[in-house]
């Protein structure tokens, strides 16, 4: 991800409209974020500023978020001394990855005065900081250890910027002193451009290599005459070229970066698309992938309580597995109980042990049978027939938990592949609920209320059939046995997690185009999402049962018929 120091140049710049523009409102969505409400007679809109780490930036935004019912502290103190300030100005320092924004606004006395807020962007050190007009701090986002922090970033402290490391200025050094300075690092060229070059991250390093070069791991200090006069060439065309805002995008439309210039070394399965703003390009990459970091995050839950009964349910299991495997030896007791009963006169009292025909055996052959010599040849046998009796009770009970755990497993793996493609809060309370329902978890006492059930998601198909597909097990539940029709054709992955689809056929006959459409829709819903040739079963409604007492989303069904996608 490239918010380097001549990007966050550039976006600065594209900022410089919220100059003027009074703070309607302060908000602090979660706890590394800031939310302005901008207005002035030619701007109205959201500023928002973040310090979570990996998803660090500053941009105008459109999105809405959902805030605190009680304003965190420091959100408090924003709105103390920025609200109904002006913003006055907004700058970089030099090409480092800090922007500062200066305000004026009146104090308690009535005097004016002039707050900066500091927003640093480095990466997992990301910080908001509040000073007054002297560079003294009021606060910040993330103060540091009073003891161990070489900078101090507390209240009462004086700021004092990161020192930044001395490097050319790209626009004003000549391309031959660049060449010069990395001749003698003895590291990947790539590498060796932003140590030497300010502001330009590894990704702009490394296109310019590849442009030159077709290579950006070459080591810079090995580089001859021929390489170095192409990468000076590329070095020219890359300060002149016309800095655009770049999404960088996968075959599938999946965000892979961002830049100002256009990305040619990933391949041709990548395209670079300009989108209309630095803002709006911040907004399409971060808030993709924010959106999905914030769901794992509130999910990890969920997934501690998956993994743990996961883990224990297969121990508990290969444990049943191996006492099965014991009682196996079952038969071979009873027939030493059967041979000692019938050879109880040849048996001497105190033998440890005793050799007979096996009649059992069609060559008769001869068995060696142990003894306790402090019983006698009938209660010898006796013991025989309760460990043959016992063993074949277990392995009856043990065959029944077995089965039982095997279910429960495939329960398990089945809310698992759904917290996968769980996109929502609202989707995780279902989940959530669900698991309540089934005896696995407590609801919390802050929210004892039902979560409400929602709708199957809904789709059409090239043939006008409508399609419907879980989300989970309580809405695959709600689909098979509540929604659907027995007319209707259910499909489901074949021995794999996965959601439930239902074809609604209003009685008509399903053309094969749907039928294959309804397929890849239960293949995408599946744990089997990235698979080739995935087997998918498909019955009418009417064959498919829920056997009474089985889990969520669990059925049996038969006549079904199988497609591969």
């Amino acid at each position: 991800m490239a918010l380097d120091g001549i990007f966050l140049n550039l976006l600065t710049e594209e900022l410089g409209c919220i100059v003027g523009c009074h703070i309607d409102k302060i908000h602090q969505p979660s706890r590394d974020e800031l939310v302005f409400l901008l207005r002035s007679k030619d701007f109205s809109g959201r500023l928002l500023i973040s310090a979570k780490s990996g998803f660090s930036r500053i941009h105008i935004t459109a999105q809405t978020f959902e805030n605190p019912a009680d304003p965190p502290t420091f959100c408090k103190l924003m709105r103390k001394h920025l609200g109904n300030s002006k913003i006055e100005y907004i700058r970089q320092f030099g090409l480092d990855r800090v922007v500062e924004i200066g305000f004026s606004s009146y104090n308690e006395l009535g005097d004016r005065v002039y707050p900066r807020l500091i927003v640093e962007l480095f990466s997992n050190r990301s910080n908001i900081i509040l000073c007054d007009e002297f560079g003294k701090i009021t606060d910040a986002i993330h103060r540091s250890d009073i003891e161990s922090s070489a900078r101090l970033i507390q209240p009462g402290a004086q700021y004092v910027p990161l020192a930044a490391d001395i490097k050319a200025d790209i626009s004003k050094a000549s391309s031959k002193e660049i060449l010069f300075a990395i001749s003698t690092l003895n590291k990947p060229l790539y590498s060796a451009l932003t140590s030497t070059i300010d502001g330009l991250s590894p990704l702009v390093a490394r296109e310019i290599c590849f442009k030159a070069l077709g290579d950006f791991e070459i080591i810079a200090s090995e580089l001859d005459g021929g390489q170095k006069s192409l990468l000076q060439s590329s070095l020219n065309s890359f300060k002149e070229i016309k800095p655009l805002p770049y999404l960088i995008t996968t075959a599938d439309g999946e965000t892979k970066e961002f830049s100002f210039i256009p990305i040619t070394h990933y391949g041709p399965s990548y395209k670079s698309e300009v989108l209309p703003s630095y803002s709006l390009l911040l907004e399409e990459f971060y808030g993709r992938r924010s959106a999905a970091a914030d769901i794992k995050h509130k999910a990890q839950d969920i997934y501690k309580l998956l993994s743990t009964l996961i883990t224990r349910t297969e121990r508990k299991m290969a444990y049943r597995l191996e006492d099965l495997k014991k009682c196996s030896e079952r038969e071979q007791k009873r027939i030493f109980g059967e041979l000692l009963k019938a050879n109880l006169y040849a048996i001497e009292k105190g033998s440890s042990s005793v050799t007979l025909d096996n009649w059992y055996d069609e060559n008769c052959s001869k068995v060696t049978i142990p003894l306790n010599p402090s019983l006698s040849p009938a209660a010898n046998a006796a013991k025989y027939f309760k460990e043959y009796k016992k063993a074949h009770t277990a392995e009856q009970l043990l065959s029944e938990l077995i089965i039982k755990d095997k279910k429960e497993l495939a329960y398990l793996d089945s809310v698992l592949d759904s917290l996968t493609r769980a996109s929502t809060s609202s989707e995780l309370d279902e989940l959530r609920e669900e698991l309540f329902e089934a005896g696995y978890i407590r609801r919390a006492v802050r929210s004892r209320r039902k979560v409400a059930q929602r709708e199957p998601l809904k789709f059409t198909s090239p043939d006008g059939f409508c399609v419907l597909v879980g989300r989970n097990n309580r809405e695959n539940d709600l689909l098979t046995t509540k929604i659907a029709d027995k007319r209707d054709i259910w499909l489901h992955t074949k021995n794999i997690p996965g959601s439930h689809v239902i074809i609604i056929t209003e009685g008509k006959e399903v053309p094969e185009s749907t039928l294959f459409f309804a397929a890849r829709l239960a293949r995408d819903n599946s744990k089997a999402s990235s698979g080739t040739n995935v087997p998918i079963d498909y019955t009418p409604v009417k064959f498919v049962k829920k056997p009474a007492g089985a889990l969520p989303g669990m059925v049996i069904y038969t006549t079904n018929k199988t497609i591969y996608i």
